[in-house]
């Protein structure tokens, strides 16, 4: 994922949630009702155009930062109470964006999958640039995202 289009993505998260959390302060309000509010208007403009995604690890960690932001406060937990961010999603009962991150990643990869072999989306996920690139770490592409998850499946070309 480009730089700023993850910054824009957070920022207009974090926006949202503040919002809410404004309006819909968490000791008035049902724990659920946030929950279904944040699903429904801050979710959407976090995930939208994330199946082409290449996530590293600072990405992961940022996004994780911003969801536990709302979801703590949600709880009525502070940093300061000593839970950790597995207990909180697990006493709300939601699922990390991480993981819908990862299950929107995998569903897009079987669709292409599924298209025609002269498809182009089909030919750029095996496509390797020839000649010679410049010093560094190469850069991370969709396919290694999903390797390191373990999560493509599905027919392979």
């Amino acid at each position: 994922m480009r730089q700023t289009d993850n910054d824009n993505k957070l920022n207009n998260l974090l926006k949202i949630t503040g919002i809410l959390n404004n309006v819909f302060r968490p000791q008035k309000n049902l724990k659920k009702t946030r929950i279904k509010l944040y699903s429904t208007l801050a979710l959407p403009v976090l995930l939208y155009g994330s199946e082409t995604w290449t996530v590293i690890a600072s990405d992961g960690r940022r996004i994780t930062a911003a969801e536990m932001k709302y979801m703590r406060r949600t709880a009525v937990y502070t940093w300061t109470d000593y839970k950790t961010n597995a207990q909180i999603a697990k006493e709300l009962k939601i699922t990390p964006i991480l993981d819908k991150l990862l299950e929107y990643m995998r569903s897009w990869i079987q669709h292409v999958n599924r298209m025609p072999r002269n498809r182009l989306p089909r030919v750029m996920k095996r496509y390797s640039p020839t000649g010679r690139r410049k010093r560094g770490s190469p850069l991370k592409r969709l396919l290694d995202t999903c390797e390191w998850n373990g999560s493509t499946s599905g027919p392979t070309p």
